[in-house]
Formats: structure tokens, sequence, C-alpha cells
């Protein structure tokens, strides 16, 4: 699979690089002026001993008048996959864009295994990957070059990225599209080759912006699997911005919510689901097609239910009790019961409610 030639793109691209790291080897390091932030996370790799791999003192950032982030601080360990959730225009993007060094902060600190992403964005980068929500894969490029681009770009050796570009286009199922351009690929297939583009320089953190969006049922499945493996794998941190509360909860050991630019909530995902004892719920399902919300009216007085095609979804801070009260009652009223289950709260549930977001 021999490489093309490379374009004048390319050299722009290695330029610009060079003009980092030169800018920045002359640049005298600027005075740190927040606090350092003492916060639990945590331990989760043998790697965790050392700075945290991410850090957020008091970031903040204006647009104008508008404050997007305002005084966010947290830390995500090394070895962490960090879930960083929120409403649409809360600063989930603005705080990733500014933790990867593509936007400066109006004040506080980003740091990146310890390097202050401000001071010294090019060191920053070495340690990470970046898989942003559009892919912006070279469309004039193929699978392969962009992957090679990409390795030479962070300075991998041609035997080390040929052998890395192939292990990660088998991986992402992506060998038989290896001579195909950017252009030519779906919403699905660009997501994964940004993939193997962000992890063929072996990045320490990994930053995904909502990396399952839009996309179909295999290629998610098959980004959330390989994400959670090399985390296995290599102790990989990530950081993981999504609106997908099963992605969140599935995939992350700590999530962090934040709203109008402040953070809210920061926990497990069975910690915060904890805290909701009232959201708590007992679904039941019916085999006929009575009307189950009229039987049970009295029971059901003053509780919050969703009605279902076949039966309904009640939440009670007490689901045993309320079960057993239903199903006696069902049964005493001659009512075939297809299915009873208490059901915990959900992530999107906790996310409801801390943010004043209703269910549609």
């Amino acid at each position: 699979m021999p490489p093309t030639a490379c374009t004048s793109r390319v050299d722009l691209q290695r330029g610009a690089v060079a003009a980092a790291l030169a800018a920045e080897a002359h640049s005298p390091p600027r005075p740190a002026s927040v606090a350092p932030l003492v916060n639990k996370s945590v331990k989760l790799s043998p790697a965790a001993n050392v700075a945290s791999a991410i850090r957020a003192d008091a970031l903040t950032r204006s647009f104008g008048e508008r404050v997007a982030v305002d005084g966010v601080s947290f830390e995500v360990a090394p070895g962490e996959i960090f879930g960083f959730l929120g409403p649409n225009g809360a600063g989930k993007s603005t705080t990733a864009r500014m933790l990867t060094g593509f936007i400066p902060p109006t004040s506080g600190r980003a740091l990146v295994n310890g390097i202050d992403v401000t001071q010294r964005p090019a060191a920053a980068r070495r340690h990470i990957g970046v898989v942003p929500e559009e892919a912006n894969v070279y469309a004039d490029l193929s699978v392969w070059d962009n992957v090679m681009l990409m390795a030479e770009l962070h300075g991998v050796d041609y035997a080390t990225r040929d052998q890395r570009a192939r292990a990660l286009l088998d991986r992402f199922e992506l060998i038989p599209r290896s001579g195909q351009r950017g252009r030519e690929l779906s919403k699905g297939l660009r997501q994964r080759l940004m993939l193997c583009m962000a992890l063929v320089s072996k990045p320490e953190v990994l930053f995904l912006d909502e990396p399952t969006s839009g996309l179909d049922v295999a290629s998610t499945r098959l980004i959330r699997d390989i994400v959670a493996d090399l985390n296995r794998e290599r102790a990989m941190t990530v950081f993981l911005t999504t609106h997908n509360m099963e992605e969140a909860e599935k995939l992350c050991h700590r999530v962090a919510i934040i709203d109008r630019g402040r953070l809210v909530a920061i926990d497990t995902p069975m910690a915060l689901r904890a805290r909701m004892h009232a959201r708590r719920s007992v679904e039941v399902r019916f085999s006929d097609s009575t009307p189950a919300t009229d039987v049970f009216a009295a029971e059901l007085a003053g509780r919050e239910v969703v009605v279902l095609a076949d039966g309904f979804r009640v939440y009670t801070p007490d689901p045993g009790a309320l079960a057993q009260l239903i199903a006696t009652l069902a049964s005493e009223r001659g009512m075939q019961l297809e299915s009873i289950a208490t059901l915990a709260p959900t992530l999107e549930d906790v996310f409801l409610s801390i943010t004043g977001r209703e269910r549609p």
C-alpha cells in the first residue's frame, strides 16, 4: 500500500508545525495567575501517581458580553474515561477547545499531563489526539494518505507509521477503503478515519467531541467498542463530550454536567443516579388493551405517570412496594400482566433534573 506523493498542502502543514515548535522554544514562560485547584479525582491507571492527565483551573471564556464558560474547574485522572455533558450552548465544546489549545481562555488555566496548553501549545499537543464532531479529513487524499500524513506531522518515522496505519485501518475495518479519497466516504467512515488519524501518534489523551452523533448503528458500536478497548489496553485517558446519555453511561468512569457555562455536577454515573431516589420507577405492561391508567387511577393519583402503548411507567421513591401493590390489584381485578419491573433512574433522568430541562 505505497503512499502517494506529498502535496503542497503537506508542505504547508509541515511548515506550520515547525513554526509553532520554534515559537514555543523561544517564548519565555508566562506567570500563572490562578491558584492550584485541589480536587478529588479517581486513580484508574498505574500512571495515576503523576500529574492529572487533564486539569481545568477556573477556566473562563467570554465572547464579547457573553460568558460561555464561567470558572470551570475539574481534574481527570490518567486512564479515566471522562464524560462532559450539557445542553446545546452550555459550554461543552468551548471548554474542549480551550483544553486542546484551539482557543485561549479569557482567564484560568488548562493543563494536559501537567503542561500549560496556552503557554506551551505545541508541547501539549504532542500528548493529545482530537476527533471533532465534524470529521475534517483531507478530502483529496486517500484514506491511507490521510493517516500517513497525520503520523508524519507528529514526527513518527516511516516504518512505524506504516505499521500503525495498517493496524488502525484494519481495526476500524477500513483496509478495503484505503485507496478511496476522503470525499468519497460516508459520514460514519469519515469518523472512523478521523479516529485512525487521531490515534496514529499513540496519544496519551484522546478528546472526542460527539464521536457517534448521526452515525449508523454499526459505526456507533464499532467506535464505542474500540474506545473502550483502547482505554483498557493502553490506560488511555479519554475526554468525551456527548449528548448521548446511554453512551456516557456505558463508557464513562465519571461524568461532569455543565449548564449555562457552569459546572453543576461531577461524579460517577452510579453515584449521580443514586441521588435521584424520586426518579425510581415501576414499568407495567399488560397482555390486553385495557386502559390500565383508568383501572389504577386511585393508586396512580398524585404520581408522575408516563402512558405506554400497553401499560404505564410510574415514578416513585418506593418502587418495590408499589410493584407488589399493582401486581396484587391486577390479579384481583382479573388483568393479565405481561411484565412488571422496577427501574433505577437513568443518567438522562439525572441530567434533566439537574439542568431543569423537561422531557419532550
